[in-house]
């Protein structure tokens, strides 16, 4: 692969933990460099069993950082380090170093470090297979996911233990492409207000049934962490829990979306309708459970759920709206009808008949239709459709 070279102007922190794949952080620096990065190590103790201090300085330029207590300036040396770096890179990143995280241990420098930098994090672990796949580790992963954390899995190969399996470190293009993808924003959304709905909403028939569907939120919750690292403050209207940096309104039935998208609306400059809302709900909630019958069928009546993309493009004003389509036949061609009844500016459609795009793929191809032209985004991940559909919409 090419290196990309698009010179930034940011530092990026490397933190690397005691493992065999630490002697190929002096390659990934050397990768850093040459896009124009400037690199700080941050090294446990048990890093210099397999890769050496003055290796490190060198490659880097700087100065190579382990002990808390090496302070130099006025502030702790964690926290000094915290407020230079733009990002995190912790490669490899040990079952350990990533249980401790987890927990919110700072017993070294690099987990004091972490645990006090509100900036983007990266983590790309390498292990044994047996520890990857170890069920507190891949427990750990999934809070650190789910607190905004960038996990780039470890590679399936022969590993320096002598076993075969998951646990070897991704390509070191795989952690300079996600670097880069993060700090390459130069904030054109800045003062920008963008309001984002995901999820599937729920529409209850008892206390314990409910109508739903099969969206994962995953690219509502892409949109909006590629429109806060653009410089736009986000409101991100979920149907379910998810901890962010920006404003996460949480919801669950379409009317309750609604009330939320509407009082949103007041101040957006634009509304992302990413969200699968039911077209339906039970017309008359349950209080109690409803009881099995001798009957072989039961009937439950639904009546139509308010249309919130339809409802917020009447009313639309200055605010770009986006809405989402998934069709499971003829694409184009009901994209076409919807964004017309609609009246939204624009409509994103989805082929949900494919198994590899879609609900709940790591992967997505869409289409951007608009009264002007269609645009297709070839298959990508949902991360970097994110990132064209926000390009499109506001820089074209």
């Amino acid at each position: 692969m090419t290196p990309r070279e698009i010179k930034l102007n940011k530092t990026v922190l490397l933190g690397i933990t005691g493992g065999i794949a630490a002697y190929k952080m002096c390659e990934l620096i050397r990768m850093y460099k040459k896009n124009g990065l400037n690199v700080k190590v941050i090294a446990t103790p048990n890093a210099f069993n397999f890769v050496t201090e003055l290796t490190l300085s060198t490659l880097s330029d700087n100065p190579v950082y382990s002990d808390n207590f090496d302070i130099k300036e006025y502030k702790p040396e964690h926290i000094s380090l915290a407020d230079d770096g733009d990002i995190l890179v912790i490669a490899p990143a040990s079952a350990n170093t990533i249980s401790k995280i987890a927990d919110g241990i700072c017993d070294n420098l690099l987990t004091s470090i972490t645990c006090a930098f509100n900036k983007p994090i990266i983590i790309a672990p390498a292990m044994n297979t047996n520890m990857w796949n170890n069920k507190f580790v891949q427990s750990n992963l999934k809070k650190l996911k789910s607190n905004g954390y960038d996990i780039l899995k470890p590679e399936s190969g022969f590993l320096a233990c002598g076993t075969e399996g998951q646990g070897r470190l991704c390509s070191l293009d795989k952690i300079l492409d996600k670097t880069l993808e993060i700090l390459d924003h130069s904030q054109p959304l800045k003062d920008k207000k963008i309001t984002i709905t995901a999820g599937g909403t729920i529409e209850k028939i008892d206390p314990v049934r409910y109508i739903s569907n099969f969206s994962s939120g995953k690219m509502g919750t892409a949109l909006a962490d590629n429109a806060y690292m653009m410089g736009a403050k986000v409101e991100l209207i979920s149907t379910f829990e998810i901890e962010r940096p920006y404003k996460v309104t949480k919801v669950q039935s379409a009317q309750d979306m609604l009330e939320a998208v509407l009082k949103s609306k007041e101040n957006s400059d634009c509304i992302i309708m990413s969200a699968a809302v039911a077209d339906y709900r039970a017309e008359n909630y349950a209080e109690q459970k409803l009881k099995k019958t001798s009957e072989d069928k039961m009937t439950l009546t639904l009546v139509k759920n308010p249309d919130i993309l339809k409802t917020i493009s009447e009313n639309k004003g200055d605010t770009k709206i986006v809405g989402f389509c998934a069709e499971s036949e003829n694409l184009l061609k009901n994209a076409k009808i919807k964004i017309k009844n609609k009246g939204c500016d624009y409509l994103v459609a989805n082929d949900i008949s494919r198994k590899d795009i879609g609900f709940s793929s790591d992967e997505n191809e869409v289409y951007i239709l608009s009264e002007k032209e269609t645009k297709h985004l070839k298959k990508t991940s949902k991360n970097k459709i994110a990132k064209q559909i926000l390009e499109y919409v506001f820089c074209e």
